[in-house]
């Protein structure tokens, strides 16, 4: 089996995120192997009822088995309890923090696990 490892963070900061051979962008959704940006328009999400279980769950398909949502640089991204519940009833560890912390933590995880996650750059 191949491992593919999850794409680190290089550099975070108000409205600009930096990411391992993805490049430049404001949000982004990553996992093992890869990632792309996090077009919120998508899944019709907002800053409330917030992150969509349909987002996190295109991180399990892409093989991510621990999860790390950022809900801004002012906390201002919520993530809907059926998220939160999807993720528990499938017992993949999630962590939710706010943005610079969650890159922190996930290019930590990154390391050593199939981490996934979803990253907003500015509130």
């Amino acid at each position: 089996m191949i491992h593919l490892s999850s794409p680190q963070i290089t550099h975070i900061s108000w409205g600009r995120m930096e990411v391992e051979n993805l490049g430049v962008g404001k949000d982004f959704m990553l996992y093992p192997g890869g990632g792309r940006a996090w077009e919120w328009s998508e899944t019709n999400t907002h800053h409330v009822p917030g992150i969509q279980p349909s987002e996190v769950q295109e991180l399990l398909d892409r093989g991510s088995q621990v999860v790390v949502l950022s809900r801004g640089m002012h906390l201002a991204l919520q993530v809907c309890p059926e998220t939160l519940q999807l993720l528990e009833e499938r017992r993949v560890p999630v962590y939710v923090e706010e943005t610079n912390a969650a890159v922190a933590l996930y290019n930590e995880l990154a390391r050593t696990r199939l981490v996934g996650g979803l990253f907003h750059s500015t509130c």
